[in-house]
């Protein structure tokens, strides 16, 4: 069981949480809280795996709690208000619900939550990844007690996560325990590109590029402040060669 609590300084927000949990098999609702520091509170005493973050509250915001906590739990933000959509990704949450959402898209973020946590027990019950293999036209990673090969031209974009990395294939999703940092130093420089610090992309595979967000398919990938100027200097360098 995934044990969670969800914070909102509104009581229908948190009643709507509360309804949703009761649904899904795999979530427990440890408590609802109309505040941060009764949250705080509550992660003192009892163990939280997953937590349903409201942005905009009194005293404390959402952000403010999540930057305060030394032992995070996983996060999914639940809030009004798009604009904090940058602030998500920087601080690693797992997703970004905007209200109102449907029961659909509840599940979809705790179906990621799920999806983790299982990983992380798995990774914990095997040895560590062995170092990733590559070659110029493909790789090797571990991954469900097996080592994949990835043809390099089908990597559309990786998704860091945590402790882990997603590889976003034409097939289907790899995750394998390795470090973004590893993955970036073995993938050849002139096809993909670091444009935030949870995401690589393949150069070739982007669709078009607006000032803070690039596109891949339906796939809308943030850029941060941090790797805008690098991936302008790499498509301006990609232009001058042509």
């Amino acid at each position: 069981m995934i044990r969670c609590i969800a914070v909102d300084d509104e009581m229908l927000a948190l009643d709507l949480i509360e309804d949703n949990i009761k649904k899904v098999p795999f979530l427990e609702l440890v408590q609802t809280c109309r505040s941060a520091m009764e949250a705080m509170e509550v992660m003192r005493n009892q163990p939280v795996d997953l937590l349903f973050l409201d942005i905009r509250m009194p005293d404390i915001s959402g952000i403010q709690m999540l930057r305060s906590l030394h032992h995070k739990p996983l996060v999914i933000f639940t809030t009004a208000y798009s604009t904090y959509a940058k602030e998500g990704f920087d601080l690693d949450v797992i997703d970004y619900l905007l209200k109102p959402y449907s029961f659909e898209r509840f599940l979809k973020a705790v179906n990621k939550v799920h999806e983790y946590l299982d990983l992380r027990d798995r990774a914990v019950s095997q040895p560590a990844a062995q170092e990733i293999a590559a070659s110029p036209n493909f790789l090797f990673v571990k991954a469900d007690y097996k080592l994949y090969k990835i043809n390099l031209c089908d990597i559309l974009y990786i998704e860091g996560l945590k402790d882990y990395v997603k590889i976003y294939v034409t097939e289907k999703p790899i995750i394998t325990q390795m470090s973004m940092k590893t993955l970036e130093e073995k993938l050849p420089a002139h096809d993909f590109i670091r444009v935030h610090r949870s995401f690589i992309v393949a150069f070739n595979k982007i669709d078009f590029i607006q000032k803070h967000m690039l596109t891949i398919g339906k796939k809308e990938i943030p850029i941060s402040d941090h790797y805008r100027d690098q991936l302008f200097s790499f498509i301006n360098h990609e232009k001058s060669t042509e």
